[in-house]
């Protein structure tokens, strides 16, 4: 994906209004952008900040080659502004959380300061990684939570809106799966390959025992059986047996057999049963077809004794929720801070640079995140967003803030974390989320609130900005 990264990669509006500030003279005013989403995917009840990796990797490649610069002057964009985007490269400051990070909606994960032609041009490349990944890592993290210890694997590469499919392997794995049948992805971000067969494979053959023997020759130290290509009782799983015996004369283990049609729960019962009538505990079910978190849920609440599931098009798609709707909104303009307002309250910005603290009850698990000035003591007491009479107490918990600094000076300025490293961190903080937070039916609203000082900003500009339609 990152090979498509340059200066193109762009929505046509963010060109013509860093035109306007280059031809106009103020291109070199400094702003300040925020990055925040509105609500959480999914109805749940909390995010996965995934994708930093990869927008810090793009932005450094986001450049405007001759080549570039030749197709925009035929789109109508000025010669003197394109001689200027010849040179052109992100000089400006981004902090940001962590990747992995669990967050929360209205919270400014991502905060971007330069001058306003550079902050502006990055506005699309930064929505499409972060957005899209978070959407998927946050998925994955769902499906993590239902299947517990079980092997989760990402099949979705077919399925999914073309090149998005090789970052959508990458946050898969950031929220929890164990690998992937994308070995693009595998390749690029140093992930698990893994795959078995096709029913084609077997369909080749004249006889399903035929095929699998093949396989497990081919495949002696790994081979996983699909076993419903023609009848799954009558035929599948007797044919898996009868390799199974045939690797055990040989010293070796059949690793396991795959469902991918019928009634899951009922069949991986079934061949659950016949497998240890046959002296064949070892020999582990997997399961896929049309699988997400929902689905997976049901199938263990009835029992069903599935090893592993492979999950593709509700997962690289990130069904049902299209997109997470990251926005990307200007908060400080030639040092004055900025709001835009709203007829809808929850449309309303915060103002000024802001920082996040996340507060950590006695027993070190989340209890509310802060959203304050970036100049400003950790406040004791936070206030809803838009009801201004629903506050929180925060005097006497421990604290921890978010932001850190992560691009400057042209280049990276964060560790280069592994893919593992970032689920790790996702694993742990999990940890300290309450489960209230967790569950899919009516999660508990996690408390964000916003300080004192912030209120008080944000309700100064809105009067001033009522003063002026006097």
């Amino acid at each position: 994906m990152q090979s498509i990264i340059n200066g193109k990669f762009i929505d046509y509006y963010e060109l013509t209004m860093a035109q306007g500030y280059y031809l106009s003279g103020r291109y070199k005013e400094q702003a300040t952008f925020d990055y925040f989403f509105r609500k959480n995917p999914f109805g749940g009840g909390y995010t996965v900040f995934a994708g930093l990796s990869d927008f810090l990797e793009a932005l450094t490649k986001f450049t405007f080659s001759d080549e570039d610069c030749s197709y925009l002057s035929q789109t109508g964009l000025d010669d003197k502004f394109l001689k200027y985007l010849k040179s052109f490269s992100f000089k400006g400051i981004i902090h940001s959380v962590k990747e992995g990070e669990i967050v929360f909606p209205q919270e400014p994960v991502m905060r971007v300061e330069g001058n306003v032609l550079e902050t502006q041009l990055i506005e699309t490349l930064l929505l499409n990684i972060l957005n899209f990944q978070s959407l998927i890592a946050t998925k994955a993290s769902r499906i993590k939570q239902v299947a517990g210890d079980r092997a989760l694997l990402d099949f979705g590469l077919r399925r999914a809106q073309g090149l998005g499919g090789l970052s959508a392997s990458k946050a898969s794995v950031i929220g929890g799966f164990n690998g992937t049948s994308n070995v693009q992805s595998a390749y690029d971000f140093n992930l698990n390959a893994t795959g078995t067969m096709a029913h084609s494979w077997i369909q080749t053959y004249t006889k399903e025992e035929g095929a699998f023997r093949d396989f497990a020759r081919f495949f002696p130290d790994n081979c996983i059986l699909l076993i419903d290509t023609y009848d799954t009782l009558k035929s599948g799983i007797k044919n898996a047996i009868l390799i199974a015996k045939e690797l055990e004369k040989e010293g070796r283990q059949l690793k396991g057999i795959r469902l991918d049609s019928g009634d899951l729960a009922y069949l991986s019962k079934k061949c659950r049963e016949i497998l240890n009538q046959n002296n064949l505990a070892y020999v582990k079910i997997f399961t896929s077809n049309q699988l997400d978190e929902y689905t997976i849920k049901s199938l263990l609440e009835q029992g069903a004794p599935i090893d592993g599931f492979g999950v593709g098009t509700n997962l690289v798609t990130g069904r049902d929720d299209a997109a997470l709707d990251g926005v990307y909104k200007l908060s400080i303009f030639k040092h004055k801070p900025q709001i835009k307002t709203s007829d809808n309250i929850e449309k309303q910005t915060l103002p000024g640079k802001k920082k996040i603290i996340r507060y950590f009850d006695e027993n070190d698990q989340f209890y509310a995140d802060a959203i304050a000035l970036d100049e400003e003591e950790n406040p004791e007491m936070i206030i809803h967003p838009y009801h201004k009479e629903k506050t929180c107490n925060l005097k006497g918990y421990s604290s921890e803030n978010l932001l850190q600094k992560v691009y400057g000076q042209g280049k990276k300025m964060t560790d280069n974390y592994s893919v593992e490293q970032i689920a790790n961190y996702l694993k742990n903080r999990l940890l300290q989320l309450p489960n209230e937070h967790k569950r899919f039916k009516n999660p508990h609203i996690y408390k964000v609130g916003i300080s004192p000082k912030l209120l008080d900003l944000r309700t100064e500009l809105i009067q001033q900005i009522q003063q002026n339609f006097k």
